[in-house]
């Protein structure tokens, strides 16, 4: 794909053509210029976006595939029909070919009595034949988050699923050193304000000063499929970064392993003596400044501080990145880095799903600054 920063001795980065320097225009785009209007019916699923300076844009697209999994009749229902292929098999065996179901949801499901078969609710004693209608219901679960006001604001929303662009500054989660004012306390005031209820699952998960895209799975299922598709490298997952120095290669890939947190601090080191897990970065070379580099990032895979550990390692560590040694706090107060884009396939479809996240107002005035 072409990239209008390669080779260019322009050294002006605007934010606009950077964000969106690697990606497909939305002239381009198989659905067209995005909607107007604050949802985009698409298959069923309701599509927004948010900049969080802006509101109403649409930044979101799907790309539709040939469904290989039931459609959710509703916010925890699924139901198929049984086939030739199941006569003869138990019920677990079946449920998990049609839905691809985990063994402790489908636990919860039996001890719960969660199944019916033809509008009955299921016994072990009742037979199963070609035909035959399954219905069941994931357990219904709820997070005990206390509600606070933290800006939730969602890109991709549907019954099963819900991606944010997650302004810099707020933990993921409760911890010890951060038990409030976190995303999932906004998320619980969110969900009171749209009349929806579940269980808080993030599917993947961004520094406290990083921002950009976040999955939030709605229900177990969606967290069972998402946590496997991102292990088999099913999600794509994008950043934009400005480091420090020039790099040197357009295209090169940092496969080092990472430990663990180094004493009683939350820094991470390469490992290369065996205890360390794997890591593999790739890394894009957008535009070269004089002093800096804007890079983006993919992910294959998703070790905590990998990206920042990473370019730290070969000398390039992220501008404002203080645990890293990326210094120049006076450009950007947190590390330069932005989770821009996410391709995932959707856990009850398979539709393949395509989200955008603008650059937040900090890094385009450290782009501004140091062009």
């Amino acid at each position: 794909m072409s990239n209008k920063f390669e080779n260019s001795d322009d050294s002006n980065i605007h934010a606009s053509d950077f964000i969106y320097a690697m990606a497909p225009s939305r002239k381009e785009s198989e659905h067209g210029a995005p909607s107007q209007s604050e949802g985009l019916q698409h298959s069923g699923i309701v599509l927004r976006s948010n900049d969080p300076r802006q509101s109403g844009d649409e930044k979101g697209g799907a790309t539709l595939l040939e469904n290989q999994r039931p459609v959710m009749s509703d916010i925890r229902e699924f139901s198929f029909t049984v086939d030739e292929e199941d006569a003869g098999h138990g019920i677990r065996r079946i449920m998990k070919k049609h839905l691809a179901l985990s063994a402790r949801v489908m636990a919860k499901m039996n001890a719960q009595k969660l199944v019916w078969l033809n509008g009955k609710k299921y016994t072990g004693k009742m037979k199963i034949h070609p035909g035959d209608t399954v219905t069941v219901h994931l357990p219904d679960e709820v997070s005990h988050f206390p509600e606070d006001d933290v800006p939730i604001l969602p890109v991709y929303e549907d019954q099963d699923l819900m991606v944010i662009n997650k302004p810099a500054g707020y933990t993921v989660h409760p911890t010890k050193g951060h038990p409030d004012h976190t995303i999932a306390n906004g998320v619980m005031k969110y969900m009171r304000e749209h009349g929806q209820s579940y269980k808080i699952r993030f599917v993947n998960r961004l520094d406290m000063d990083t921002s950009g895209l976040l999955i939030i799975g709605k229900n177990s299922h969606t967290q069972d499929v998402m946590s496997k598709d991102m292990k088999t490298d099913r999600v794509e997952k994008r950043y934009m970064a400005i480091v420090n120095g020039v790099l040197d290669k357009d295209d090169f890939v940092i496969d080092l392993p990472i430990g663990g947190p180094v004493d009683d601090t939350p820094v991470r080191t390469v490992k290369t003596d065996g205890t360390g897990k794997d890591c593999v970065t790739v890394v894009h070379v957008l535009k070269r400044l004089e002093n800096f580099t804007a890079v983006e990032i993919t992910l294959k895979t998703g070790r905590t501080h990998q990206i920042r550990v990473h370019m730290s390692y070969i000398g390039h560590p992220l501008v404002g990145d203080p645990l890293y040694g990326g210094g120049h706090e006076d450009l950007i107060g947190r590390q330069a880095l932005h989770s821009w884009k996410l391709a995932f396939h959707h856990p009850v479809t398979d539709e393949l799903i395509k989200v955008e996240a603008p650059l937040p107002e900090d890094m385009e005035k450290l782009i501004a600054a140091i062009s």
